[in-house]
């Protein structure tokens, strides 16, 4: 087995941080990495820190959506601006995040899955010239079956 590159690297990180997350319908991570492939940090969607919500909340998707921090949010609230060149997220970003991710000076997105919600996340980020790279999942889990 090659040894993974460090956007492969950045996005099994993201999966492994799926795992927090408390959401039953879709579980997104995110990993932040500086100019030098560090690791700034990881980041899963869900509640803000501190916040706890009846088991009920977590029934109805569309009524819980807008109190949900995405893992991008979560994940650019921990880095400063300019310090990240490259964000890896499981799943494409939404318009919001994309802005943020702008914003924030970062450079390159890789991400796995397509997201059917909101599709001009894609257009946002070429519209600042952020790079964007698409891995699939399959060849993510492919490594995580061999350690």
């Amino acid at each position: 087995m090659k040894r993974v590159n460090w956007d492969e690297h950045a996005l099994i990180l993201a999966y492994a941080a799926t795992c927090r997350s408390q959401d039953p319908y879709r579980k997104v991570g995110a990993c932040a990495l500086d100019y030098n492939n560090n690791v700034l940090g990881v980041a899963y969607n869900g509640l803000a820190p501190g916040k706890n919500a009846s088991e009920s909340f977590w029934h109805n998707r569309e009524e819980r959506r807008p109190y949900i921090l995405h893992a991008e949010t979560n994940l650019l609230s921990r880095i400063t601006i300019g310090q990240a060149k490259t964000i890896a997220i499981t799943l494409q970003p939404c318009s919001a995040c994309a802005i943020a991710i702008a914003a924030h000076r970062i450079q390159r997105v890789v991400f796995s899955e397509n997201y059917e919600y909101d599709q001009k996340g894609l257009d946002v980020l070429k519209f600042y010239n952020i790079e964007t790279i698409q891995l699939s999942k399959e060849s993510i889990i492919k490594y995580l079956h061999n350690i």
